[in-house]
């Protein structure tokens, strides 16, 4: 599963350098924090409303803007997406109550 990923999160470090013009992903880059931050907000509210009208396609597709959209924030702020699936392995096991317990000690 993370293949997709690795490969993805290579492509959009490449985007890092190209012109805002010929890339989507560039323009995003170009129009800083606040306007990758917008778009992951509209796709996050577009993922709920696939999931609200029990649409699964459309949930699919939304999720995957989403999903893509998180990606790109992660690569601007220069986080490695690897660290979120570390966190998620780390929390692996753990109820949500004792792995928010942790959050706080």
């Amino acid at each position: 599963m993370s293949d997709i990923l690795q490969t993805l999160t290579q492509v959009l470090e490449q985007r890092k350098n190209a012109d805002p013009e010929s890339s989507y992903v560039a323009s995003l880059y170009a129009k800083g924090i606040d306007h990758i931050l917008k778009k992951l907000g509209e796709e996050a509210t577009e993922t709920v409303i696939a999931a609200k009208n029990d649409d699964v396609d459309n949930l699919i597709y939304e999720t995957a803007d989403l999903w893509f959209h998180s990606l790109v924030m992660l690569v601007h702020k220069d986080v490695n997406p690897e660290l979120v699936l570390k966190e998620l392995e780390r929390r692996f096991g753990l109820s949500g109550i004792e792995e928010k317990a942790q959050r706080y000690e």
